[in-house]
């Protein structure tokens, strides 16, 4: 079903299904006895989802080659695409939290479990945004688990294209102290001008410290919408509510690199084939994927006016 400016969803349908397939791939690399990641919360969350693909892929009765029609080397590069990813915004936050910096907000969090799985320095508040049934699932997952957050946890359940800035500093993040943002598995969900108002309204609530995480997939510009169903039709064929064709925002749009750097952040950014290398895997399959991290500071600066609006006004248009 193509987007719309008021559509919503859950964990198995629309935007919201990316969302469990990537927690599928973390449950995935979890079980890799070379223990890159360790979500322990990925599986039971993904299984609570109730999609019977990702059961069965849980249990073994799927093979993701056979799934996707690659080769067991790639299938296995895929996962491993999945650990190296997690890796490199688990020790963004970590490095984050260990300079000092005591709140994280984390945008479109999905079922992302960092505020239960990571060793949280005392004192750190880790902000959760995302629509108010994606946040409800997995709060109320989590509790029926016995799961207990590792750091302060504020989840704020509102659609990123409301008027989430109002929220969050409702919710108690400080605009004057250092915060570490993590827009991870979000950018190509919005539309191009949407990813610059993103930015705009992070680096208003940003005092000078705070540090940026996201990343950018340089080929949305010319993402075809044949090569947008060669990766869902495996999905869609197992039942699985997804097609990205109609799911992602294509086209022209700012690189975050020259974009975030205009605005004072200092960034980095590191191609998914480095991430492999610097883990030590093979990096045959993703040398062809065009993803880079990027990570960085905000250096000391002029405050500018916080945006304000009404209840769109400050809201992300097209947004995951």
């Amino acid at each position: 079903m193509p987007r719309t400016d008021d559509d919503s969803w859950d964990l198995a349908s629309s935007v919201g299904v990316t969302a469990t397939i990537v927690a599928a791939g973390r449950a995935m690399a979890t079980r890799d006895p070379r223990g890159l990641i360790n979500d322990p919360f990925a599986e039971p969350l993904v299984r609570a989802v109730g999609l019977d693909f990702f059961t069965k892929l849980m249990d073994g009765e799927l093979d993701m080659s056979a799934i996707a029609d690659v080769s067991p080397t790639v299938a296995q590069a895929m996962v491993d695409g999945n650990a190296v990813r997690t890796k490199y915004f688990d020790d963004y936050v970590l490095n984050a939290t260990d300079g000092g910096i005591r709140q994280v907000a984390i945008l479109a969090c999905g079922l992302d479990a960092r505020a239960y799985r990571l060793p949280w320095p005392t004192g750190t508040v880790v902000y959760e945004i995302d629509q108010p049934q994606v946040v409800e699932f997995k709060t109320t997952t989590l509790a029926d688990l016995g799961a207990e957050p590792s750091a302060t946890r504020r989840a704020v359940p509102i659609d990123l294209r409301a008027d989430w800035l109002t929220a969050l500093q409702a919710a108690g993040l400080d605009s004057a102290a250092p915060t570490a943002w993590l827009a991870e598995g979000l950018l190509i969900y919005l539309r191009p001008e949407a990813q610059d108002r993103l930015f705009d309204y992070i680096t208003a609530l940003s005092a000078p410290g705070s540090m940026v995480a996201t990343e950018f997939v340089t080929s949305i510009v010319d993402f075809s919408a044949e090569r947008a169903r060669t990766i869902s039709n495996p999905f869609r064929d197992h039942g699985v509510d997804v097609d990205l064709a109609s799911l992602v925002y294509t086209g022209q749009r700012n690189h975050v690199l020259d974009y975030l750097g205009a605005k004072g952040w200092q960034l980095e950014g590191v191609p998914l084939a480095e991430l492999f290398r610097r883990s030590g895997l093979n990096v045959l399959a993703p040398d062809d994927d065009d993803t880079i991290f990027i990570s960085g500071s905000l250096t000391d600066r002029p405050r500018r006016d916080q945006p304000r609006g009404g209840p769109y006004g400050n809201g992300i248009d097209g947004v995951q």
